[in-house]
């Protein structure tokens, strides 16, 4: 444990620990995994597309994805099959292969992803919508796009933290991304989100600090062994009900809030600390 916090804590300073040889040894194989996860999915998605089916593909990739990097996800709750946008709490980037997995969502993510080398191309085959948050003159097309996304995969998921935490605090909602709820398209329903990770191991992989993506995807894809993830999906309510977006994010933030304390049996940290 001590020398789990240790690495976390240099990791969050931008100094990942270094990777022992069974290290590497661990994140070969798994890359290795992932990429013929791509060569089998990929050209079937394709195909799919190219006769106007719906594609299984990325779901069923991002899946397979996440139980090769170690996650075993669980699933509490009812999900929403259609029509619905999940809000969720955010730890990692293990967070949306456990989430598409278990639902198929597409997600709004940060612009600079999509710039990303493969993580960005492999993010549009799931129909990712990308949003510049500084760029006002685009919010319409952004509210499209994820109107677009929602009939496609009939679920969105969006992080409003903005950031990750290691699941011991909750940060504040950001509203921006809410927009497409303002008003919210007729009969979608929104569905607050807790990921759960065992408290050592949302300690361990948290992607916290200046640490970079690179660092801490060597981090979690050289650790030993596989760690339980599970999915809360909790009472989804009516947007309608909550008008606003900062009602609707204060309203599924207290229910996360609710949810993770009981999880945790004890008040939320403050963060960073």
């Amino acid at each position: 444990m001590e020398s789990r916090s240790t690495a976390r804590a240099e990791a969050a300073t931008g100094n990942p620990p270094p990777v022992s040889r069974i290290g590497w040894v661990r994140l070969s194989i798994r890359a290795a995994l992932m990429i013929l996860c791509v060569l089998i999915c990929v050209p079937f998605h394709y195909l799919w597309r190219l006769l106007h089916l719906p594609s299984p593909w990325p779901r069923w990739f991002l899946r397979a994805c996440g139980r090769i990097s170690g996650a075993r996800v669980r699933v509490k709750g009812v999900p929403l099959k259609r029509d619905v946008f999940y809000i969720s709490n955010h730890l990692s980037w293990i967070d949306i292969l456990a989430l598409a997995g278990a639902s198929g969502t597409a997600f709004v993510a940060k612009a600079e992803i999509r710039a990303a080398p493969v993580v960005g191309w492999l993010s549009t085959l799931n129909r990712t919508v990308f949003v510049k948050r500084e760029d006002r003159m685009g919010v319409a097309e952004q509210i499209n796009q994820l109107r677009d996304a929602l009939e496609d995969n009939w679920s969105v998921t969006v992080f409003p933290e903005g950031t990750t935490t290691d699941g011991l605090s909750l940060l504040r909602f950001k509203t921006s991304m809410l927009r497409v709820l303002e008003p919210p398209p007729p009969g979608v329903m929104v569905q607050p989100v807790l990921l759960e990770y065992q408290r050592e191991v949302g300690e361990e992989i948290g992607w916290v600090g200046i640490e970079s993506g690179k660092d801490n995807a060597i981090r979690v894809l050289s650790r030993k062994g596989s760690f339980p993830v599970t999915v809360h999906y909790l009472e989804p309510f009516y947007p309608s009900e909550f008008p606003g977006r900062k009602a609707i994010a204060a309203e599924s933030r207290k229910r996360i809030e609710e949810a993770l304390v009981k999880v945790l049996g004890e008040p939320l940290r403050p963060f960073p600390y």
